[in-house]
């Protein structure tokens, strides 16, 4: 293979929601370093979906089937993926930062004497080779990785650090593998899976997001930024102090431990831009900050940016939006 395999997961409902983002790393990956790129699905009775990534710019799609990877197990995942690897050897290994594959990713790469960078949010290419950036100290910090020496080099991608609607179309034939597992391979039996409760508000389906952080300073407050958000016609969201405060309802907390969503315009009203946060809304087309703070973190990430205290300019935006 000696190009860039993408490891996709899905789940009941189809493909993950952060898998196209890593096909889309994928992609970039493969086009910047002039190396195939392969798609490779877990699971029983995989076809269906290895067909529908089929449908993206790639070599191939690897539908990796056997009845006892119907349910994931590290022990199964790691075992089936370990043969795909040695079979055809990768130069990348490409999966999405999930917490499925915060489990078995890094088993798997010490399996094969390698290590996993992990919640990679960028990248760039010196002298052939990839190099991968992450954070360090809760983002205050970022880290260039090198990855040196043979292959393959494991990387998980950060959710919103690669937009999925960049992906190019294509159509690539699939191939179906039968992986060697045996039941005494696997020492975990799973149990239900873990259901969230329905949420009344999807703000992953939103198109404009009006966002409220802590510079509100207090509940009584949060109808200012709520009218600009009825003005737009926008949901309104929160990062998680307001909802911690029980300002606003825990569904409508975006971030880490929130919701991730990628609207066509994110506006942060009063939000600093701590990386929990940035997490879950940086994948936004167009992201608007308004902060009195200009050395805010939220800056960085901006499209647009006022500085400004909100207690003004929200008004003001909400009375133009109105004319």
């Amino acid at each position: 293979m000696s190009g860039v395999l993408v490891v996709l997961e899905q789940n009941p409902g189809g493909l993950h929601k952060m898998a196209l983002e890593a096909l889309a790393a994928g992609q970039q990956f493969g086009s910047e370093l002039g190396l195939p790129v392969f798609a490779a699905v877990l699971g029983s009775g995989v076809e269906p979906v290895a067909q529908t990534i089929a449908g993206y710019k790639l070599d191939k799609v690897h539908a990796l089937d056997h009845e006892l990877l119907k349910d994931y197990t590290p022990d199964g995942y790691t075992s089936a993926l370990r043969q795909l690897i040695e079979a055809h050897q990768p130069a990348y290994v490409v999966f999405p930062h999930t917490y499925q594959v915060r489990d078995f990713a890094p088993k798997l790469a010490t399996a094969l004497g390698r290590v996993l960078v992990s919640d990679v949010i960028g990248h760039r290419v010196e002298n052939g080779s990839l190099v991968a950036i992450r954070q360090l100290f809760q983002g205050k910090m970022n880290a260039d990785v090198r990855l040196e020496g043979p292959g393959p080099h494991f990387i998980s991608v950060q959710a919103g650090a690669f937009r999925a609607d960049k992906l190019e179309a294509g159509s690539a034939p699939v191939e179906k593998t039968n992986p060697q597992l045996n039941p005494e391979q696997i020492r975990t039996k799973p149990l239900e899976l873990f259901r969230e409760s329905a949420r009344a508000v999807d703000l992953g389906a939103a198109e404009i997001i009006v966002s409220v952080g802590r510079g509100i300073r207090e509940a009584e407050n949060i109808g200012i930024v709520e009218k600009l958000a009825e003005a737009l016609g926008a949901e309104l969201a929160a990062s998680r102090p307001i909802c911690d405060n029980g300002w606003l309802p825990m569904e409508r907390q975006v971030g880490s431990s929130g919701q991730t969503v990628a609207p066509k315009m994110y506006i942060a009203v009063g939000i600093s831009g701590a990386i929990q946060h940035l997490v879950g809304m940086k994948g936004a087309k167009t992201i608007v900050a308004i902060n009195k703070d200009p050395e805010a973190p939220i800056f960085e990430v901006a499209d647009y940016g006022i500085v400004g205290d909100l207690f003004q300019v929200v008004p003001a935006l909400v009375d133009a939006l109105k004319k």
